[in-house]
């Protein structure tokens, strides 16, 4: 008896395992493209690289904060203070 439960527990827990992975094939083969369709792709490639070349190369930064920094700024700043549990500083 107890080794027909323990069968009937592991196939229990072996079950949602066997639903999780379906047994479909989900990349069927590849088809070749007929040579209208090739022609397609390659006027629609030279398109999209000539609208790359449209795009104007970035010159300047866009950093709305770069004139309020100085360049010489420090990195790091100095540790602060520990506070009391009263959140009052040195009191």
């Amino acid at each position: 008896m107890r080794m027909l439960s323990a069968a009937a527990v592991m196939v229990l827990l072996t079950a949602p395992a066997y639903a999780q992975v379906p047994n479909v094939n989900l990349m069927p083969e590849l088809q070749s493209k007929s040579p209208e369709e090739k022609e397609q792709d390659a006027i629609k490639e030279r398109a999209y690289k000539e609208s790359l070349k449209k795009i104007p190369d970035a010159k300047a930064s866009s950093d709305p904060w770069g004139t309020v920094r100085s360049a010489d700024a420090p990195k790091a700043t100095a540790p602060a203070k520990p506070k009391t549990k009263t959140g009052a500083s040195g009191q």
